[in-house]
């Protein structure tokens, strides 16, 4: 079956960075949209950068535009997130989605931790 899992988040200062990697099993990878997700307690959850299938296609939220960097690698079934710059608004469990390219109901990692905070 589908399965995403996350990693890489954790507690950093503000102004560090953070990679967070998704790795993905159980389904053909390279046929799939990819996109990072963030949710706090008070907040819903809200999109912050896909990439397409083949890596050509990317969308970032305007809060994390040239700070955050999404990227793939077909080979090794793996998205990342890097994220710069961060701020203490950036904290939040990040999610990883998965959608095949033709549409379909999302698969959901269960998520990382991201801590900004000095």
């Amino acid at each position: 079956q589908v399965q995403l899992v996350e990693s890489g988040g954790g507690l950093v200062q503000p102004g560090g960075s953070l990679r967070l990697s998704c790795a993905a099993s159980g389904f053909t990878f390279r046929l799939y949209d990819m996109s990072w997700y963030r949710q706090t307690p008070t907040k819903e959850r809200e999109l912050v950068a896909s990439i397409g299938s083949t890596g050509g296609i990317t969308n970032y939220a305007d809060s994390v535009k040239g700070r955050f960097t999404i990227s793939r690698d077909n080979a090794e079934n793996t998205v990342y997130l890097q994220m710069n710059s961060l701020k203490p608004e950036d904290t939040a469990v990040y999610y990883c989605k998965a959608v095949a390219r033709w549409g379909g109901m999302a698969s959901w990692g269960k998520g990382t931790l991201v801590t900004v905070s000095s």
